[in-house]
Formats: C-alpha cells, structure tokens, sequence
C-alpha cells in the first residue's frame, strides 16, 4: 500500500526517490556570467534558479528569479551586465540522497526556499525544487487513492 501521512514508510523517503523520478540534470552558472547571461538560462531552461558552480561539481552558490527581482527593484537595470556573484546567495541549503524527503519538506517550508542542491561525495549531483516535493505528494496520494477504489470495488 502506498505510505499516508500517518504511515511510517512516509518518513523513509529518501531524497533519491524524487531524483529518481525526476532525474538528476542541473543547470548551473559560473559566479562571474552576467546576470542578462543568467535570465537566458532560466528562459530558456524554464526554471526559476540555478546552482553557481564554477567548475560544475561544487556549490558556490543559489540563484533565483527572485534573487534578480530584488536587485533590479534595489540597484537599478546595471544589475544586468553584472556578474551573478553580487546576487547570489552564498550561504546554500543542502541535501544528499540519503535524507528523508519528510526533512526536507519541513526545511524548505521553515527556510522558505523553494530549490535545494543535492550534494554526493561533495558534488552536486541534482537540484530539488518545492514542485519536485509537491508532486511526490501528489503522486502518493493518488497512488493511495487508486489502492483505496480497488479495495472498495473487490
């Protein structure tokens, strides 16, 4: 049967399972691209942050749409041609495969951070977003759902 709220099984989802489903492909950015280079990736990506990494395997960095938003309103249109750097936070939240999604939930909801990194060995290995969390759930409880309506119907 597939884990509810009051199920144990609910609190040993790994942060692997959503990575699993959700694959583990991250867009990062070198702290010293422009921040216009920044807003490219996030179009054409269709996401809302990126990870900073200047060789593709450490976490510099978090950088969000909002990050952007706030700089502009504060400093003006220059941010553009600046580098990520001066935007992003340094001080990043993160993960490993091996922590239990039920912390993690709680984390970005206490933090309210919408992407978290997961880190392996040291190297970032996937990013998770608060969607990646929702659908999770979504998906178990439909699971449950399901499970219940064949269990009435037998």
């Amino acid at each position: 049967m597939a884990p509810t709220r009051a199920d144990p099984y609910r609190r040993y989802m790994r942060i692997s399972d959503v990575v699993k489903r959700k694959g583990g492909s991250v867009v990062t950015v070198r702290s010293d691209a422009t921040v216009s280079e920044l807003l490219a990736l996030l179009s054409e990506h269709r996401i809302g942050a990126v990870v900073v990494s200047d060789d593709g395997e450490a976490v510099h960095g978090i950088v969000s749409e909002r990050d952007v938003v706030r700089h502009l309103h504060s400093a003006g249109r220059d941010i553009l041609d600046g580098p990520v750097a001066v935007i992003m936070t340094k001080e990043v939240r993160t993960c490993g495969l091996e922590d239990s999604l039920e912390h993690l939930e709680g984390q970005m909801t206490e933090h309210r951070i919408r992407h978290v990194p997961v880190v392996s060995d040291g190297r970032l290995t996937a990013i998770v977003s608060i969607g990646d969390v929702v659908k999770n759930r979504i998906d178990d409880l439909q699971s449950e759902r399901d499970q219940l309506r064949d269990y009435i119907s037998q």
